[in-house]
């Protein structure tokens, strides 16, 4: 029984000029306006100052690099407060209390944002601009089809 090999020599010459998909998720995103949903916020601790910090991981959904990952570590501090205070009024989260946070981290889970990234030298930043509503479309959905679809 011969075994029939599959001949592939008729994709070599358009397979040499074929340029790979960058698909490297670590890889950074250039410099630019991007419109991201939060993927995964955790309360932790900064490595060298044993700050608290909040880790944001965001998942680009426009306009390019779609499902390309950006992160961006809060470090809490007396003078960074309001830079996060801002950042979660940004995300739609509102607290009395600070200490309030760790049970109210899963509402700022899948909110939209459009953010800036700039590069420094070796910083990376990631600026909250904005939210992005678009409440009014879901909550017609969820008139329409009753509870059945109302997600959790």
């Amino acid at each position: 029984m011969s075994k029939h090999a599959i001949d592939l020599t008729q994709f070599d010459k358009d397979f040499s000029s074929e340029q790979r998909e960058e698909r490297g998720e670590f890889e950074s995103v250039p410099d630019g306006k991007y419109q991201v949903t939060v993927e995964k916020v955790e309360l932790t601790e900064a490595q060298s100052s044993g700050n608290p910090m909040l880790k944001w991981t965001l998942r680009v959904i426009a306009p390019k690099f779609i499902d390309r990952l950006m992160w961006r570590n809060s470090v809490i501090t007396h003078n960074t407060l309001k830079y996060v205070k801002t950042d979660l009024h940004t995300c739609g989260l509102d607290l009395d209390k600070l200490s309030e946070l760790p049970k109210h981290l899963k509402k700022l889970l899948d909110v939209k944002l459009e953010v800036t990234k700039k590069t420094k030298g070796d910083n990376e930043n990631i600026f909250f601009n904005r939210r992005i509503e678009n409440d009014r479309a879901p909550s017609k959905f969820r008139q329409d089809a009753g509870d059945a679809l109302v997600p959790f």
